[in-house]
């Protein structure tokens, strides 16, 4: 597996051409909905919020185009459903005037916006992929994206995780015997192998430091 350097970098992520932004970094479900629920305190990446920051700055900085999305699940009753009040960004991230903020219903970030429409308006080329969840969302959103004829970046510790349950264990066990099971596969695990699905196939896999110069 090879993962993307910052000389491999250098061609896709500079800044803006006669107005047109090459580059498009997408922020997938970085929300409070998640904080909500229990498997939290299991988190891949607590400091989440200071990983985007680490990309959202540089990408205003070079003109890039930032997208904010947004999961919901309207009528569901449950911490993704608008009416209860979580469906909006970690505290610690904001939306600058002009960037988009798109909401949807599915888990990739395409099928139930014009996110597409939007990137090829802006006539974007390559998406950087980060957010909440690594093996969900954000891995769907990078297959979509690479389907679409994008080049994709999946920014991997850009992204945050919880551990998954062994889908034949008993459903509606208390959530510390999750953890204690040992066919419950931890992030770390859960991380590996949506980079080893990914890499060469569907995205250039790549760490924060490898964008910006630095660790977060």
């Amino acid at each position: 597996m090879r993962f993307l350097t910052v000389q491999d970098l250098l061609v896709t992520t500079r800044g803006v051409q006669a107005g047109v932004m090459n580059s498009a970094l997408l922020v997938v479900d970085a929300q409070e909905s998640f904080r909500q629920r229990e498997d939290w305190s299991a988190v891949s990446n607590p400091s989440i919020v200071d990983e985007i920051l680490a990309l959202v700055e540089p990408a205003r900085a070079r003109g890039d185009l930032v997208v904010w999305v947004l999961h919901a699940e309207p009528g569901s009753g449950g911490v993704f459903d608008p009416a209860r009040g979580f469906v909006q960004l970690l505290p610690g991230l904001s939306v600058t005037e002009g960037e988009p903020v798109l909401t949807k219903t599915a888990h990739n970030a395409f099928t139930t916006t014009n996110l597409q429409q939007q990137l090829t308006q802006h006539g974007v080329k390559e998406v950087v992929v980060s957010g909440i969840r690594t093996e969900q969302c954000c891995e769907t959103t990078a297959r979509i994206a690479s389907d679409l004829g994008f080049d994709v970046t999946f920014v991997s510790d850009a992204t945050a995780t919880m551990p998954l349950a062994d889908p034949r264990a008993p459903a509606g066990r208390p959530y510390r015997e999750i953890l204690a099971d040992p066919r419950t596969l931890s992030t770390a695990q859960v991380v590996q192998r949506t980079e080893y699905a990914l890499a060469g196939r569907f995205a250039r896999v790549c760490m924060v430091r490898d964008l910006v110069g630095t660790s977060a």
